[in-house]
């Protein structure tokens, strides 16, 4: 990942209520949800969640997916495993490994 790309994606996820559905995302998996199931969690009005999740778009960090007349959408995983890889590149001076691999994929149901 390229800087500029990591600095995107830490200032879309710098925000509480873009940070909350970010984690409300991945923790719903390959599927994600409808954007009116998200927006209930969340308690926030429609217009407010639409402006978050254009942010979290222009980061890369989520996709919308036609579902008939529903909108998913979904963490995208490829990127979020690239902003820990590209945060903990470095880590222990790059000479071992500090721990397991970042990357997570989510169960397919």
């Amino acid at each position: 990942m390229e800087t500029n790309n990591a600095l995107k994606a830490l200032a879309a996820l710098s925000h509480e209520t873009r940070l909350a559905a970010y984690r409300i995302l991945v923790q719903a998996g390959h599927d994600g949800l409808p954007v009116g199931e998200l927006r209930e969690r969340l308690d926030i009005p429609a217009a407010t969640l639409t402006a978050h999740l254009n942010t979290l778009r222009a980061a890369d960090l989520v996709h919308d997916r036609r579902d008939g007349r529903v909108i998913r959408v979904r963490a995208n995983y490829l990127q979020m495993n690239g902003l820990v890889d590209y945060l903990t590149e470095n880590c222990c001076g790059g000479t071992t490994a500090c721990g397991p691999t970042s990357s997570c994929t989510p169960a397919k149901e």
